[in-house]
């Protein structure tokens, strides 16, 4: 019996291993290594070489087939007559403790499973069926179906929550880039065509007029440009986490002189706070001064004329350095905090786009402070104003001894 069982559990391997590379399910191949592995437990045991303890036949089977499922961490059931046989912890999580036993359409629970499982040919394993709103409403899985010995059925879940979202988030950001770059295009190509006609065009004051909206379009199509270079040279460094020592407290001297020196309206409402000694971080001083330009620059936008914008500096702590900006604007409302980040929010579109906002600096300053290993706070109040708060991990040593005590710098 050994003699022949034995070639027969050789050949049954071999096959789940070529199965493997001709595409089938990974798991498949695997049960169908087990159920070699087990029919070679039979031909030990008849020879007289198992424990007297140890398991054979089907039942060897059954157990190596259950310990192969329940080290998978994605949920995987064997159904065996249409109901669950075994379920491993990720199915159950799922689906529920008690779904041993059940009619494994019942236990899934979705229409699409239910008539695939339920057809007289059992499904193609090559085959996805895509099932939505298992375990939360937006939860997106892929299920496969591999037949296995037995005239039984290994149910495999795979979550593709994440990367649905990804691909989502991917398809919105180039809708949304597509329209911001069309807008202003279609803006100029259309004063274009007016100043291309003789009778349109031809008045002195009303060429200077359009092309002085043209040049502002073109700006606004070069700043949506930069800030999308910005973001997606930010995004291809993000997991390099920055190593340069940088001085926060000189950086933000540097940004309040360009501020100052770039007047405008809005530029000496500019107030700096440092407190204590200057912190050392580790960080990408172009990336932190984009940082500290983007958050000035909102706050001077949408906080209210002549009422301060503040930048303070302090500690947080022995390993933190908190950097903070306030205005005292508007404020936003709770429903919009959670989204500010996202690219192209904009909490108001017509408002922001005449302040010459992209709708990619809040999401350039949260990918910035992930790749400085940091946290993005933004606290808001209506009628009072919004505070953007970042905390920065510090180094051991700061880089100057140098104390600050506690300084306002304005003008």
């Amino acid at each position: 019996m050994t003699a022949r069982l034995a070639p027969a559990a050789l050949l049954v391997i071999a096959a789940a291993i070529a199965a493997a590379y001709l595409g089938a399910p990974p798991i498949a191949a695997a049960l169908g290594a087990v159920a070699g592995i087990a029919a070679i437990l039979v031909a030990l045991g008849g020879h007289g070489e198992a424990e007297p303890s140890a398991p054979a036949g089907p039942a060897a089977a059954d157990d190596l087939s259950g310990a192969v499922v329940d080290a998978i961490a994605e949920p995987v059931m064997i159904v065996a007559g249409g109901r669950i046989a075994h379920a491993n912890q990720g199915a159950r999580t799922l689906l529920g403790a008690h779904i041993v036993g059940e009619d494994v359409r019942l236990a899934i629970r979705h229409p699409a499973a239910a008539e695939s499982l339920s057809r007289a040919t059992p499904p193609d394993p090559s085959e996805i069926i895509a099932l939505t709103g298992i375990g939360a409403r937006d939860a997106r899985w892929v299920m496969r179906v591999s037949p296995l010995a037995g005239a039984r059925q290994l149910i495999h879940l795979i979550d593709r929550t994440g990367s649905h979202a990804a691909e989502k988030m991917r398809v919105d950001f180039v809708a949304n880039a597509s329209h911001e770059l069309r807008t202003p295009l279609a803006a100029i190509l259309g004063f274009v065509e007016t100043l291309g006609d003789d009778k349109a065009g031809g008045d002195a004051t009303t060429r200077k007029r359009f092309l002085k909206v043209m040049q502002d379009e073109a700006q606004r199509m070069q700043r949506l440009v930069d800030d999308l270079m910005s973001l997606s040279r930010i995004e291809a460094e993000k997991h390099r986490a920055p190593d340069t020592p940088v001085d926060l407290a000189t950086l933000i001297a540097e940004t309040h002189n360009v501020i100052l020196a770039n007047g405008g309206a809005r530029a000496k409402d500019v107030r700096i706070a440092l407190q204590g000694e200057s912190p050392a971080i580790a960080g990408d001083r172009a990336q932190l001064s984009q940082l500290l330009h983007n958050l000035v620059g909102n706050a001077m936008k949408y906080g209210q004329a002549g009422t301060p914008v503040t930048v303070r500096l302090a500690r947080d702590g022995e390993s933190m350095v908190r950097l903070s900006v306030s205005d005292e604007g508007e404020g936003i409302a709770p429903e919009h905090l959670p989204r500010l980040t996202e690219r192209f929010y904009r909490v108001e579109a017509s408002r922001s786009r005449a302040l010459g906002g992209t709708g990619l600096g809040l999401a350039i300053v949260k990918h910035i402070v992930e790749r400085h290993r940091g946290r993005l706070d933004i606290a808001s109040v209506q009628g009072q104003g919004t505070t953007i708060s970042i905390l920065l991990p510090v180094t051991p040593e700061p880089l100057s001894s140098k104390s600050h005590g506690n300084v306002t710098q304005g003008v």
